[in-house]
């Protein structure tokens, strides 16, 4: 039995824009491929949080940062074996032009991440950053941010595996932005189509 455990904690792993009530988020797309394995019992579970950050709690309903409540929502979960972890736009949004939080800082965040999801013994795959020019909070200062994270996830080798939303999401004409048929209408939410394509870019072969 895997559980799969999907702690990434923001707005599209949670689903915004997906439609409402049919399970279309990326999560439960690749619940349905899994699933469609012979003899597979897999349990995927979503633990995304609208606004949710990396480093510091978010104002509303985003929550408290994932290095807060990455043991309750994640990593003590029974029988939790793998996780995808996604996180950092709305740190790099929200910052603006301000140089805090860095990619630095950042990469420092998902180390820990990385750090206590092994020493429990469960594998974690990094998931790049999708595009978000053209959303609200984009700066080119935060896509400087998003570049270097992303670099950073795909090379560095301290994640179990990675999965590059980045690379099937982007526009190959303007990679700073989303493929237009893929996106939601405000550039930083995928619609269902959308969502679907992340699902399948993921290798049900990390999780055997």
């Amino acid at each position: 039995r895997v559980l799969f455990r999907s702690a990434t904690g923001d707005s599209i792993t949670d689903g915004t824009a997906s439609t409402v009530d049919s399970n279309g988020r990326w999560p439960d797309v690749l619940a349905r491929r899994l699933l469609a394995q012979p003899g597979a019992r897999i349990a995927v579970v979503n633990a995304g949080i609208a606004a949710n950050r990396v480093l510091s709690d978010a104002a509303g309903d985003g929550g408290v940062s994932i290095l807060a409540r990455l043991d309750r929502d994640a990593l003590l979960q029974t029988g939790a074996t793998h996780m995808i972890f996604m996180l950092g736009i709305n740190d790099i949004g929200q910052a603006r032009q301000n140089p805090s939080p860095s990619a630095a800082e950042l990469i420092a965040g998902h180390r820990q991440v990385i750090e206590r999801a092994h020493a429990l013994g469960i594998k974690i795959f990094g998931a790049t950053l999708t595009p978000f020019e053209g959303a609200a909070y984009f700066t080119r200062e935060g896509e400087a941010k998003r570049a270097a994270l992303n670099q950073w996830i795909r090379t560095s080798k301290e994640y179990d595996g990675v999965i590059d939303f980045d690379a099937v999401m982007r526009d190959p004409a303007q990679p700073t932005k989303f493929k237009a048929n893929l996106q939601s209408g405000d550039w930083l939410h995928p619609n269902n189509a959308g969502y679907e394509t992340m699902a399948g870019a993921i290798d049900l072969a990390m999780f055997r």
